[in-house]
């Protein structure tokens, strides 16, 4: 009897240390900017962020934890207390993937729109303040939108990449350039057979009566496409999550 109480308690403690460790042994990828990234309610579908797509590249030793919000900036992000609980929460070896610049450029909007130098000073801060918790920032450009004029794709983000990748570069902080990717992406595919990777929508649909064609967020196979950019950036960057993907 005393045996088999020894065996139980010797397997309930291994147990116990074994789900601790796997537990411990989890690593947090967060997700912040907007909404090209962002989770979804269903009324938007099939508007889909490429945040939502990421998780199933990774094994289950990865969560990622999609903060990212419609129609935020470096700014908005910041006043509204977002960026608040993720720091408090952010342990040594965590991810924090920053990708802004969308809503940042709408200077015409006081509460998002961003100077370029404010830009800047932002995302030295996230940057920084991830840093000060050991945790890992990766800094993103902003995702291309479908703008094509007479068959060639057009920038519309101004020189606010330009500012991520100086900010990158000044910091020695490791970027994955979404916007070269995706526009990448969007040349290779074309005008019209790029129009899938956006939220295209037919008259009728339930959350759209009346159609939608909407060129800057993402359709489901077009997130698990940028998903899938991003991924091939933390290839390319040599990043220790490399050994946690699919």
């Amino acid at each position: 009897m005393k045996k088999h109480i020894y065996i139980v308690l010797t397997l309930t403690v291994f147990t116990t240390l074994l789900s601790f460790t796997i537990f411990q042994n989890k690593t947090t990828v967060y997700i912040i900017g907007d909404s090209t990234a962002a989770n979804k309610n269903p009324n938007t579908f099939p508007e889909t962020g490429w945040g939502m797509a990421l998780q199933s590249f990774f094994k289950a030793d990865v969560v990622v934890d999609n903060r990212a919000l419609n129609g935020r900036s470096t700014k908005s992000f910041l006043n509204e207390k977002r960026w608040e609980p993720i720091l408090e929460k952010l342990v040594a070896g965590d991810y924090v993937f920053i990708e802004f610049g969308h809503n940042d450029e709408k200077v015409e909007k006081p509460a998002v729109g961003t100077s370029l130098a404010e830009f800047k000073i932002n995302l030295v801060n996230y940057v920084n303040q991830t840093r000060s918790k050991k945790a890992i920032p990766i800094l993103l450009t902003p995702i291309s939108r479908r703008s094509f004029k007479n068959g060639v794709l057009i920038d519309s983000h101004g020189d606010y990449p330009k500012i991520t990748r100086q900010v990158a570069d000044s910091l020695k902080v490791p970027l994955i350039d979404m916007l070269i990717k995706t526009e990448g992406l969007l040349n290779q595919l074309g005008d019209v057979q790029s129009i899938k990777l956006f939220n295209h929508v037919d008259s009728g649909n339930v959350n759209y009566p009346k159609g939608k064609k909407d060129d800057t967020h993402l359709s489901p196979d077009g997130a698990k496409q940028v998903a899938g950019l991003v991924v091939k950036g933390i290839k390319e960057l040599k990043l220790s999550l490399v050994k946690k993907l699919n």
